[in-house]
């Protein structure tokens, strides 16, 4: 079988799992390679993610790791046995990979987690805030690209009304409601579509106050995912130039706690229930409307 030269972030991930446990084991590639009668340069070739691992093999070689999570184990048989097609499948070669990567991590998710500051996120844009957002970019604004670039964005917010959707948790900093990307008409369905959102039961919204102490303006915005049962966790840092997805646990544990620090700072979620004359104090919806009156 010929070697992938260029493997998706699925197969990648699920190589760089495999020689994490590797090393967490105290083995060498020939050692490990001895396990499942596999040599070091095919066992290199299966943690760089430009093979594949059948999984009568993969679980032999967990279990000669010493890995007892059968949570875990079961994440792995699963990104070694998934074939990657969806209906991101039909955007290859049309969009980035790392876009095409992301909807195949989505598609699995149990729970995302996302931090905005000038951006609303793109699992909550209206179709008309996403196309400007795409023409305002130098490198995405053909009217082609753009109708491609927002039919893919729109067909990734259907997890959120999916038979089992993911529970999402999105702080979003006041920068981003003031943005005025397309136009007041454009912000206000934007804004009208925030809340709208937080009313399914599995979303929660949050603005962040530009009051909000302690917390700079300008922290880079980030997207957690976790999947596979929760077994996996991932998060996405997106810039114009590259997306990168971290998985180590240094990252993870620096993001889960930056994202709680955001969200303990952040107003309450936004909740439609609750009476105008309940808000006895500041609250995500109470900004939200504030900024819808001021457009």
């Amino acid at each position: 079988m010929a070697l992938r030269t260029n493997p998706t972030e699925r197969q990648r991930r699920l190589g760089a799992e495999l020689r994490r446990l590797r090393e967490q084991a105290g083995l060498t590639l020939n050692e490990a390679g001895a396990l499942i009668d596999m040599g070091r340069v095919h066992l290199t070739h299966v943690e760089g993610g430009r093979t594949a691992i059948p999984s009568e093999r993969l679980r032999r070689l967990c279990e000669g790791y010493g890995c007892t999570s059968v949570p875990l184990v079961e994440a792995l048989v699963s990104l070694g046995e998934d074939k990657g097609k969806g209906w991101w499948s039909g955007y290859k070669g049309r969009l980035v990979p790392s876009a095409l990567d992301l909807a195949e991590f989505e598609s699995h998710a149990n729970e995302l987690h996302s931090y905005e500051s000038l951006f609303i996120p793109g699992l909550f844009q209206t179709e008309d805030y996403t196309a400007s957002i795409f023409r305002a970019d130098d490198e995405a604004n053909t009217p082609d690209h753009v109708d491609t670039a927002v039919g893919f964005r729109m067909q990734r917010q259907r997890i959120l009304h999916g038979e089992r959707p993911p529970e999402v948790h999105a702080v979003i900093h006041e920068a981003a409601l003031h943005m005025r990307f397309g136009g007041a008409k454009v912000m206000r369905k934007q804004l009208l579509r925030l809340i709208e959102l937080a009313d399914l039961p599995h979303v929660s919204i949050q603005i962040l106050p530009f009051t909000a102490e302690g917390i700079s303006t300008l922290s880079t915005p980030f997207f957690m995912l976790a999947s596979h049962g929760r077994a996996l966790e991932t998060v996405l840092l997106e810039s114009p130039s590259q997306s990168s997805f971290l998985h180590d646990e240094p990252s993870l544990t620096k993001y889960r706690r930056q994202f709680h620090r955001l969200s303990t700072a952040a107003l309450r979620p936004v909740d439609t229930t609750v009476a105008p004359f309940a808000h006895d104090s500041r609250d995500s919806l109470g900004l939200i409307q504030y900024v819808l009156y001021t457009l």
